[in-house]
């Protein structure tokens, strides 16, 4: 007599940029909480270790020269904006703001127009982090030690760099917020999309839930059959200092879709 039991329900843990910069105290961009975040994270893998299939993280690596960081830009008097400005339209239409390197002006236009033309968060600069080969590029300590731990077990995991072209910023994990045209690390990663098909339950947790969760759970939005796999781990993410609730409006419409957001501890 053939087994009538339900097969196994496929679990993808899927981890947004914890990182160095963003979880450690002294992190070039520390996120107020992440280091809490990335110790129960890493709670969660040990406790759920025989329940995950895969894991999946992302890991955001940026050149020092970087649209999004300070070098990248001057005032008319030659001074680089303070860390966390805002750039408008309105502000390269005024000349408040234009590139260092003249080469770059016009696509700098371009891009700050379609991030508002394609209504993506406004452009902000952000202190020089995650940066190619540095220490803060690294996959915190707390939740690497995990990972290889459930790897020691016989799995296989994967690591998915983002924000490599210095011409775009990139936070979600599916593609950057402006794609670099023949730049293919810029366009949409469909077979990533692809893959988080095969999966019945997708667990998300990650740095910062203001911005790279956020634009990453919003690049989901536009695959219904994905959503409602969706299990945001909240006690697992936090906000930028100063953006909180910046992008409550992705996670409930998320949760309107058939996401769910849960503690960690309570799955």
């Amino acid at each position: 007599m053939k087994n009538s039991s339900s097969p196994k329900s496929k679990k993808l843990l899927f981890i947004v940029d914890m990182q160095n910069d963003f979880c450690l105290p002294d992190g070039k961009l520390s996120v107020p909480d992440a280091m809490s975040d990335a110790e129960r994270l890493a709670e969660f893998i040990q406790k759920k270790s025989n329940d995950i299939d895969a894991i999946y993280l992302t890991q955001d690596s940026h050149q020092v020269s970087d649209i999004a960081h300070p070098s990248f830009w001057t005032d008319e008097e030659g001074n680089h904006p303070p860390v966390f400005t805002s750039i408008t339209k309105e502000d390269m239409d005024s000349n408040k703001w234009k590139t260092k390197n003249p080469d770059h002006q016009d696509w700098a236009e371009f891009y700050i127009s379609e991030l508002q033309n394609q209504d993506e968060f406004t452009h902000v600069i952000w202190p020089e982090h995650c940066i190619s080969g540095s220490n803060g590029e690294a996959i915190v300590k707390p939740v690497m030690d995990a990972v290889e731990a459930w790897a020691r077990q016989g799995n296989f995991y994967d690591v998915f760099r983002k924000g490599t072209n210095p011409y775009t910023e990139h936070f979600g994990a599916f593609k950057a917020n402006v794609i670099v045209t023949g730049a293919v690390e810029t366009s949409l990663n469909k077979e990533l999309i692809d893959r988080l098909k095969d999966f019945d339950s997708i667990y998300i947790a990650g740095e910062a839930k203001s911005h790279c969760v956020a634009t990453t759970v919003k690049q989901l939005l536009e695959y219904k059959e994905i959503v409602p796999k969706l299990i945001l781990l909240e006690d697992c993410m936090s906000d930028v200092s100063g953006f909180e609730n910046f992008a409550q409006a992705i996670y409930d419409q998320a949760i309107t879709m058939g996401a769910q957001m849960l503690k960690s501890s309570d799955i």
